[in-house]
């Protein structure tokens, strides 16, 4: 079959000649220039901003770089998405593509996380991994910085729930980043690059199959899945948080099973039986536990921070998930375990504190500041199952 390629914004498959072009709109050597307007294929996927004018697109071999302009004869470099018309990034389809699904339920922590994760790796993992993690498009780094950074860094705030993507109008486009690494190999050291798109979604896209089956093509034609899942929300679980923590409301929870198990179901069905179990791997990351420290005792790796080697340490991931799977049987989280071992060939427990300590009653972060603990381990691991960063260890 031939190669295929998936767009890190739409997530549409398509294959490499079908990338269309977008005419750059400058003066071309004939003396001709075409004129911006809307793109309604861009305004109907994403409704962009009545500003936002662009190029007329057109077709031609996608699996080149450059293209003509039929209508100016100006040469442009501009290749978009052939489905939603975003423009793909310069190296798309030359270097690796990634795209990371995160999903949960409602309350269950997913953006704060997601905002503490990209800083942590554009921070202190980059500077232990050596890497580097930059957006790939104007409207990633604006969004990051103003929507997401800013909010929780410097104004303190938490943020509202993710608004639920029940049209095309109110879908969100995923935060594209390039993950850079050096990687040693026999003729020295060698630059590695992976495009990672993180797409968010609104913890009601999962409470019913019907909200499910929106986001198929997202989880379908992901990479890797990070399912971000709130203990407190387990009955089990709650009773044994620290004394003042903050617990959600029980009023229209969804369980952490049952939202595993809508997913779980959709992702074997678009399978259409050809695979005994899904073969996307899937990190299981139990947000929120620092409620839970004050049980553990202190050689627990649940209390110890992720060795600083450079490289993902599968011995210490391993026995980090085992460490969640006992809890999971106190918190009468068996189910999920069982689910989980029946349905996908590779998946891994987290336990993570994007916080590090409950926000305050007002909704915002703690004075004690921001102090996260283990938020970059599940997608360090899924970038070592692609092989996009070293392994330290042995281990499944």
């Amino acid at each position: 079959m031939a190669r295929r390629l998936t767009c890190p914004y739409c997530y549409e498959t398509f294959a490499p000649r079908e990338i269309r072009f977008r005419c750059n709109s400058r003066l071309s050597r004939t003396r001709k220039q075409c004129q911006r307007r809307r793109d309604p294929v861009l305004d109907e996927r994403f409704g962009r901003r009545p500003s936002h004018d662009v190029g007329p697109d057109f077709a031609a071999d996608g699996r080149k770089s450059t293209a003509v302009c039929p209508d100016c004869d100006g040469e442009t470099t501009y290749r978009i998405c052939p489905v939603c018309h975003v423009e793909l990034p310069v190296q798309f389809g030359m270097v690796e593509n990634r795209l990371i699904a995160m999903v949960g339920a409602r309350s269950s922590g997913k953006t704060i996380y997601m905002t503490v994760l990209l800083h942590e790796m554009r921070h202190k993992i980059g500077e232990a991994f050596g890497a580097s993690l930059m957006g790939l498009d104007d409207t990633t780094m604006r969004r990051y910085s103003s929507e997401y950074e800013d909010r929780l860094y410097r104004d303190r705030q938490m943020f509202p729930p993710t608004q639920t993507a029940t049209t095309n109008a109110n879908r969100v486009e995923p935060l594209v980043f390039r993950f850079g690494l050096r990687r040693r190999g026999l003729f020295g050291e060698r630059p590695q690059h992976s495009v990672l798109s993180f797409f968010d979604t609104a913890g009601e896209d999962f409470n019913s199959r019907e909200s499910v089956e929106l986001n198929t093509r997202y989880l379908t034609n992901a990479d890797g899945i990070i399912l971000l899942l709130d203990p407190l929300q387990m009955p089990g679980a709650r009773d044994s948080a620290a004394p003042g923590t903050a617990l959600p409301g029980e009023d229209g929870i969804d369980p952490p099973i049952n939202v595993l198990s809508r997913v779980s179901g959709m992702l074997l069905a678009a399978q259409g039986g050809k695979a005994a179990k899904v073969d996307t791997p899937i990190a299981v990351v139990f947000s929120k536990m620092d409620a839970f420290w004050h049980l553990m005792e202190n050689g627990s790796p649940l209390r110890s921070h992720a060795p600083a080697l450079g490289r993902f340490d599968v011995g210490d991931s391993l026995s980090v998930h085992e460490e969640v799977r006992q809890l999971l049987r106190e918190w009468d989280g068996v189910p999920v375990d069982q689910s989980l071992e029946n349905t996908f060939a590779r998946y891994r427990y987290f336990g993570v504190s994007a916080l590090g300590r409950s926000a305050t009653p007002e909704s915002r972060v703690a004075d004690t500041g921001i102090q996260p603990y283990r938020v970059a381990d599940p997608l360090l691991w899924l970038l070592s199952e692609f092989g996009s960063v070293p392994k330290a260890g042995r281990g499944r």
